[in-house]
């Protein structure tokens, strides 16, 4: 059975690859490094004296980051709790939350602004809330899961003494899921930063707008400029989110 399994995953591997190649035209790989080299000349020297155009662009992107993760959050706290299994009030409740959850994580942010961007036309707003849309599905499934895992020790202690449900749920099982819950919504905000520089590409607002100017015109050295201070921003929001999980948790 070892070997049939070994067989079978090599036989997958050679049609998978097969597949790929059937389709990839290689002419133009084997001119990639050719190419990206040539590119990477076109960007070189960065135009240094773009970026004061670009800190607007990029505090929008923060902006967008920023504000929808936070709406992101103030949707999924309550859907985690309706979607755990120990603090559902109903099973059908927890199905519709689950749905929601699962319909979030199941579309890219892009895709959301995509959407947006047609309904509400190009602009910050589209980008908040493809990104709070975005971040439902993330922030609700590891806190239920993070619900789903605590003590019950504490529940049962604050139910013998005849409290309420919401007293229950405030004084046994928030306290337990409150550090998951701020390590979750920082991590949250730090891929946004991330994500919300791409959302300009499709007209939501931030940095991504200059990018997709900038790639449209040729105008490499402003790309380089762009790439550099994107890189910065991700850098800077990487140490401030580690330094915030590192006090909560």
């Amino acid at each position: 059975m070892i070997w049939l399994g070994w067989l079978a995953g090599v036989s997958l591997f050679l049609l998978c690859w097969k597949q790929i190649s059937d389709n990839t035209m290689w002419v133009f790989v084997e001119d990639a490094p050719r190419q990206g080299a040539d590119l990477l000349s076109r960007m070189m020297p960065p135009e240094w004296g773009y970026a004061s155009r670009l800190w607007q662009p990029l505090w929008d992107t923060i902006n967008i980051a920023t504000l929808g993760t936070l709406l992101g959050i103030l949707m999924a706290f309550p859907c985690a709790f309706l979607a755990a299994r120990n603090t559902t009030p109903h099973p059908l409740i927890r199905s519709v939350a689950l749905m929601i959850i699962v319909s979030s994580r199941s579309i890219n942010s892009l895709i959301w602004a995509m959407l947006l961007v047609t309904i509400l036309g190009p602009g910050l707003l589209a980008g908040i809330l493809a990104i709070a849309l975005r971040s439902i599905g993330f922030v609700g499934k590891l806190l239920y899961e993070a619900i789903e895992e605590i003590h019950p020790t504490p529940v049962e202690a604050i139910t013998a003494t005849g409290a309420s449900r919401l007293q229950v749920m405030n004084y046994a099982v928030l306290p337990q899921v409150m550090p998951a819950f701020a390590g979750i919504s920082i991590y949250r905000w730090d891929i946004n930063i991330r994500e919300s520089t791409v959302l300009g590409l499709v007209g939501a607002g931030g940095i991504g707008l200059q990018l997709n100017a900038a790639i449209n015109t040729l105008a490499w050295d402003k790309v380089s400029i762009i790439f550099i201070m994107i890189f910065a921003t991700v850098l800077v929001s990487e140490y401030i989110s580690a330094k915030v999980r590192k006090a909560f948790i």
